[in-house]
This record gives C-alpha cells, structure tokens and sequence, in this order.
C-alpha cells in the first residue's frame, strides 16, 4: 500500500489540521521521493569508497609488475587530482575527498612498506588524520568524518601498543600510558559532537546568495555518525583495558577509573540537550561488562564463599538482571525524549 495514501487516510479519519499532518509525515519517515533524492548521492559515495579500496588493492596485487617510482607517481598524481576535482565540482566534492582520504592512506602504506624508516605505525596513522583534517573541513559531511574518527582511534591504539613494549598487556608501570590514551579518545569524541558548542562557527549557506548572512548552526558537518564511531571505539578501548586491570593483581589502577568514566559519560548523555540512545546502549553494556567482571573475579578470588556451581549461578542471574534493568531504564528514557521532541 502506498505511504502517502495511507497517511492522508488516517489524517482524513481523525480530521488532522495541515499541521499535524505534517508531523505524521515526518514521524512516518522519508517518502519515495525523498529516498530517490538522495540514491545518487549514496551511489556516488559508495563508488568512492570502492574505487579508492580497490586501487589499495591492485597496488598490492601488482606489487613487482610496477616499479617504486611507478608507484610514488600514481599514488601521488591520484591525490593531487581527486584534490582538484574536489574543488572545481562541488557538486560531487564529497565523494572525491573520500576517495582522496583513502589515497593519503594507500600512500603512506606503500610508503611504510617501501622504506624502513624505523617509524612506528601510529605516527603514519596521526600524519594521515592530520592531512586529512582539511580535506574534512573542505567537505563539511559525515561521510568523510566518520572514517576521520576511524583513522585517529586506530593511531591511539596503536600509540597505546608502541608504547607498552609492542605487546597487548597491562602492568603497574603501563598505568600513564593508559590514561593518556584514554583521555585523547575521549577528546576526540568531544570534538566530534554535533552537539557541542564550540564547533558552532560562522559559514555561508552555499545554496543561497553570495550576499547571505552567516549561518552560525553549521557544524562543520560533524553529524552523528562520526560521533557514534569515536563513541564506540573510545568505549571499546576503555572497557577493554579495564578488563585487562581487572585481571591483574590491582584493580584500583584502571577498572575503577573505568567504572567512574562510564558512569559519568552516562549522565552526560542522559540530558535532553545531549541525549543519544546509541550512545547510551553502548555505555550501558560497557558497564554491564565491568560490572560482572567485577563481580566474577570478586566470588572466584573467595575460594569460601560456596561452591562453583553456585557462583556460577549467581553470576548468571546477575548479568540478567542488570541487563533487564539497563534494557528497561533505556526504554524509559527513549519514551521520555520522544514526548519532549
């Protein structure tokens, strides 16, 4: 059955004014047109993003059929034109600086793989975010940001790596590194709210006149995509190595903290000006995971409370129900943001 009619139907049976019809077109979701609207857009997008990888992987495949400076040359012009033609078509300037962010990267792997210059995966992975960084302020889109927030947060992880002997551990002495590790993901998904702020800045609508005042809403095109990326990487990092604490002899050094940053990142999102389910949803199960841990490592550390069974047990209708109890308070503040929207 057709959308449209079914609303105008439902519209003319309880005798809504042109007002209310229109939000029940807009609780409804985007209609056919819209849909069609934006297909070119996504195609041109996800054309990008295939060309770009597979140019990645041809380099690869003919690793001896093509010479180094073969090589350099067409990485380098492939840049330089994707870059130009970003400019010239603004039109298409999304998916060309795209494409652009993933020769930056085909360049520097190829350039890591062909001289050994003793230089530590997360300095190639910092200068490919660092170069990137105009092309995203060039685009002013999701698309390009959220594969940004990707490259940093592997360059964190792999700063975290190099700095702890170039294995994935945790010791007392590791507890700096750790926390400065921690703090950058954490920054970077500050920076990457659209909600926030200081990213406000003052930038002309381009579909308007030259002589349009300033739009100080735009965010630089930072949307929640992006944001929901470093979100669940930062969350991954962190619960990760809170788990990898707590399994250690001290637990005070990275899963309290762990808990504490967790928890705090939960009331932050709570608030109507801020809220986010996915972030919530994902915070949520970080503690749940820290939580019983917790109580795990807690029962099986105490070789007289009960037997194993029994822990077990225990451990299985707690995880449940704080479960049930997270799923539950979700629910209730999901339906709480929807009547103040």
């Amino acid at each position: 059955m057709d959308q449209r009619l079914t609303l105008y139907a439902l519209a003319a049976k309880y005798r809504l004014d042109a007002t209310d019809t229109q939000k029940l077109r807009q609780l409804a979701g985007p209609d056919a047109s819209a849909i069609a609207s934006r297909l070119p857009r996504g195609m041109a997008i996800a054309a990008a993003a295939m060309f770009g990888l597979g140019l990645i992987f041809w380099i690869a495949a003919n690793w001896d059929t093509l010479g180094r400076a073969g090589h350099f040359v067409l990485l380098q012009s492939l840049c330089v034109l994707l870059c130009v033609a970003a400019l010239g078509l603004a039109k298409a300037r999304v998916p060309f600086c795209l494409l652009a962010m993933l020769s930056i990267g085909g360049l520097f792997a190829y350039f890591g793989q062909s001289y050994q210059t003793g230089a530590d995966p997360w300095q190639l992975f910092a200068v490919w975010g660092v170069l990137a960084l105009p092309l995203c302020f060039s685009a002013q889109s999701d698309v390009l940001w959220t594969p940004w927030a990707l490259i940093v947060s592997t360059g964190i992880s792999l700063w975290i790596h190099a700095h702890t002997g170039h294995r994935w551990r945790f010791e007392a002495e590791d507890t700096r590194i750790f926390l400065l590790g921690w703090s950058s993901a954490l920054l970077l998904t500050l920076v990457l709210s659209p909600k926030m702020p200081y990213l406000k800045i003052p930038c002309l609508n381009d579909s308007g006149p030259s002589h349009a005042q300033p739009n100080t809403d735009n965010l630089k095109g930072t949307g929640p995509w992006a944001f929901r990326t470093a979100l669940t990487l930062s969350s991954v990092m962190i619960c990760s190595s809170a788990f990898t604490a707590l399994l250690m002899h001290d637990a005070n050094t990275l899963y309290y903290p762990g808990l504490l940053l967790f928890a705090i990142a939960a009331a932050a999102l709570v608030q109507p000006s801020t809220f986010d389910i996915y972030g919530l949803s994902i915070i949520g199960l970080c503690l749940n995971i820290l939580l019983v841990s917790g109580l795990t490592k807690l029962l099986f550390n105490d070789n007289s409370y009960g037997e194993v069974i029994g822990k077990i047990f225990l451990i299985g209708l707690v995880a449940a129900g704080l479960l049930a109890f997270t799923v539950s308070i979700l629910l209730r503040l999901s339906k709480r943001q929807a009547k103040a929207l």
